[in-house]
């Protein structure tokens, strides 16, 4: 036996129904299979989308601050040359000697002696400390001390001994031994490598 399964069977009521039923039905297979998908790809994309515009923006806040940076740098350039006046990187005794005679000569004073001493290493740089024995007056000594305290190198006075002459002259009554301590840079490489308190 046969079965009609014709729509124009059913009650209007009942065919509206199955309408609805399959309608529902396509709705949502389409919002599944399709609006669903597409909605979580929009957001995948949006969230990429927000990463590079804050790498975009990151990126121009660096480039407009190269320039700054550019400056900054050449600043501390000029300061670091500025300081290795004051603080060298490798010791050179006639240099100093000459620098050391020209303020001597400066302050109307002999230099009767010049011995460099051990050096002694510490952390970041390196006392170099040099006996020195002076010919003259005291005045022209504490001259010779206030121009070493303005010289653009470092050099401390220490171990001052001052003795009268005997027999005096004019500009010749005094002779003073001390010991000018100057200092040199380490190599961050060399001080690392070395020990601090260690003798040359």
């Amino acid at each position: 036996m046969a079965i009609d399964l014709s729509l124009n069977k059913l009650p209007w009521y009942a065919q509206v129904g199955l309408f609805v039923v399959l309608g529902g039905i396509g709705v949502g297979a389409f919002y599944q299979f399709y609006v669903t998908p597409t909605k979580a790809e929009m957001a995948t994309r949006e969230s990429r989308l927000a990463s590079l515009r804050g790498e975009i923006t990151k990126a121009s806040t660096t480039a407009s601050q190269l320039n700054q940076f550019k400056e900054q740098v050449g600043e501390l350039e000029a300061r670091l040359e500025s300081l290795k006046a004051v603080l060298p990187e490798q010791k050179d005794a006639a240099d100093l000697l000459r620098r050391i005679q020209t303020l001597a000569t400066q302050s109307n004073l002999a230099i009767r002696g010049f011995k460099p001493n051990p050096t002694v290493t510490k952390q970041m740089h390196v006392e170099w400390p040099i006996a020195l024995q002076l010919d003259g007056t005291y005045h022209n000594l504490g001259i010779f001390f206030d121009r070493v305290s303005k010289f653009s190198r470092i050099i401390s006075i220490s171990s001052i001994d001052i003795r009268s002459k005997a027999k005096p002259e004019i500009n010749s009554t005094i002779t003073a031994d001390c010991v000018a301590t100057t200092f040199v840079l380490l190599d961050p490489a060399k001080a690392a490598a070395k020990a601090p308190g260690k003798s040359d």
